[in-house]
């Protein structure tokens, strides 16, 4: 205990030491990686994430969000809320393949944000995207329970829920199928990844199918325009509902990203992982659309059902047997999407173990199965114990709001990494242009969502085409000079984002945009989470790291001596890590 409460009168020297302190990539794929003791099995090829990609995100969009926000934010025009929500998630996923390619190991935002901002920053992308993986399996595990109940006939989604009297509206229903489901799922992950990719792989694929059985069926049998058109229009609820719209179902998003967490575990990851993160986001963002379209073609928006909306939907068209048909199809899909979702989770947690910004046991990789055991034991109770009690509407937003604050820093991240770190740019005229960026992203986000004058969103916009225009100027004039001075080029990077730095400023804009269109008391529970993981940073996180980076000889000697399954460069990387 004394020397816990000496560290922490040490915690000013050790923040200022540790926050802004960065790993190279070459040390993530090598010395850190070693951290774990056994390697992960590269057993993945380019097919097998894009079924993990398509499979992750699935279930969890048409199913759990669309009738929600189709009954209460955008009307029938939910479908371009989608469209909306989908371009941002292929510009996030763009910048996300770059990284993913040039820093291929296991740690996803949390590796990327740390490489380039230091390991304060990465923490907080970590734990930001474990929240959102957390909260949202558990939410996606109660839809399960809601489904299941209408494949076997049942008319209401809540009759295998327990309601507890005393307990607040919103956590009052225990959900023991969920946490039956999760923990299932949980001890499948523990095995293997290769045999856990093969039984999504199946099973994505008749989901794939499923999906076009429902928007056959819904496009004959539904009525067409009129359905959209009335009671109100296409957006009773106004543009501001479409975009708010937008923001909610960015949750439907959630999963692509869980691919890149697979890098350890992919065979030739310079090509299957963009193939994988690319090719699964566009699949997705064409299936959401139709599907949200056919809801509405088929039920007013105003009668939609919040709860197992597409079963409810066919059986008002009179195919009671095609909901029940729907109810097996989306349980099945909601099984994919929660099986890849604990796969990438466990990941991130492992790789923060790595760091030791948690408990280093929570990095451990089995040496036979190849898979980060304690990591995924330790999230999958986590995630079951939620899913006992709290229900979808209480997290939702929660989780949204966690998302796009973290495709954001990794949009920055990008253009600073791509400009500053491997380019010729001074730190400083980068940060102005983030800033700047950022700021009048903001600027137009407010005064929209204010309700001012058009002519103010007009000028906002071109000022931000402005400045990323004038950046993209200089840091082409400085390259073209640069690389005049030299004898031979520099080399470009095995897979780059194009047209830099427009695809990764929208990507900056959209998700400042569809954050402030949030409402408050997500803001307000996103604040609290934010003080307790930074009151764990510095109590815990920055100790640990300062003493591991302090002891780090020795802890390159202890994993040479100990790992047995270390392979021959890598053996080589930690000898010459030995003075």
């Amino acid at each position: 205990m004394s020397k816990y409460f000496h560290s922490l009168s040490q915690t000013p020297h050790r923040l200022k030491s540790r926050m802004l302190a960065t790993w190279t990539p070459d040390q993530e794929v090598n010395q850190v990686r070693l951290r774990s003791g056994a390697d992960m099995k590269r057993k993945l090829r380019w097919f097998d994430l894009v079924s993990l990609g398509v499979g992750g995100m699935l279930g969890v969009g048409v199913f759990v969000t669309t009738g929600p926000v189709a009954r209460d934010i955008s009307g029938p025009a939910v479908f371009i809320s989608y469209m909306i929500a989908g371009f941002s998630a292929v510009l996030s996923s763009l910048c996300y393949t770059e990284f993913s390619v040039n820093v291929p190991v296991a740690g996803g935002a949390f590796s990327y944000l740390r490489v380039t901002f230091g390991e304060f920053i990465g923490y907080f992308g970590g734990v930001n995207i474990l929240l959102e993986y957390v909260l949202s399996n558990a939410a996606v595990a109660r839809s399960f329970t809601e489904y299941m109940c209408t494949a076997i006939g049942v008319s209401d989604p809540n009759a295998w829920r327990v309601k507890v009297i005393g307990l607040a509206k919103g956590y009052n229903e225990l959900d023991f199928p969920a946490v039956v489901l999760v923990l299932l799922l949980t001890l499948c992950l523990c095995h293997s990844t290769k045999e856990s990719s093969m039984l999504n792989l199946v099973m994505t694929v008749f989901h794939v199918i499923f999906f076009g059985f429902v928007i056959i069926a819904g496009f004959c049998h539904g009525d067409g325009v009129k359905a959209l058109v009335e009671p109100r229009g296409l957006t009773p609820y106004g543009a501001r509902g479409v975009v708010n719209g937008a923001a909610v179902v960015y949750f439907s998003y959630i999963g692509y990203d869980t691919v890149s967490t697979l890098a350890e575990e992919i065979q030739n990851p310079s090509f299957s992982l963009p193939v994988g993160i690319i090719g699964s986001v566009s699949v997705v963002s064409v299936l959401y659309c139709l599907m949200s379209l056919v809801l509405c073609v088929m039920v007013p928006y105003n009668e939609i059902s919040k709860s197992a909306s597409y079963a409810v939907a066919f059986r008002r068209i009179g195919w009671g047997w095609a909901g029940n048909v729907v109810g097996a199809g989306a349980s099945l899909g909601i099984v994919a999407s929660l099986l890849v979702a604990m796969l990438g989770q466990a990941r991130y947690l492992c790789v923060i173990g790595r760091a030791r910004l948690v408990p280093s046991w929570l990095a451990k990789v089995h040496p036979s199965t190849g898979t980060p055991l304690n990591a995924t034991l330790f999230l999958g109770i986590c995630t079951a114990t939620i899913a006992l009690f709290t229900d979808l509407e209480i997290v939702m937003e929660l989780i949204s709001l966690g998302t796009l604050c973290v495709f954001y820093l990794v949009a920055n991240a990008l253009i600073y990494r791509k400009y500053t770190l491997t380019g010729q740019n001074a730190p400083f005229r980068t940060l102005s242009f983030l800033a700047l960026l950022s700021f009048f992203s903001l600027a137009f986000s407010l005064w929209w969502k204010l309700n001012k004058p058009w002519w103010g969103l007009t000028l906002f916009i071109a000022i931000t085409i402005a400045v990323t225009a004038v950046f993209q100027y200089h840091t082409w004039s400085i390259s073209s000079t640069a690389n005049k001075n030299l004898l031979t080029p520099s080399c470009p990077s095995k897979w780059s984002v194009p047209f830099m730095p427009w695809p990764a400023a929208a990507s900056v804009f959209l998700n400042v945009f569809l954050t402030t269109t949030l409402k408050t008391l997500s803001f307000q529970r996103f604040a609290i989470w934010t003080c307790l993981v930074t009151m764990f940073y510095v109590l815990y996180g920055v100790h640990r790291t300062y003493e591991a980076e302090e002891m780090g000889r020795v802890d390159v000697v202890e994993i040479h001596v100990t790992s047995t399954r270390v392979q021959p460069d890598k053996l080589d990387n930690v000898q010459m890590a030995i003075p």
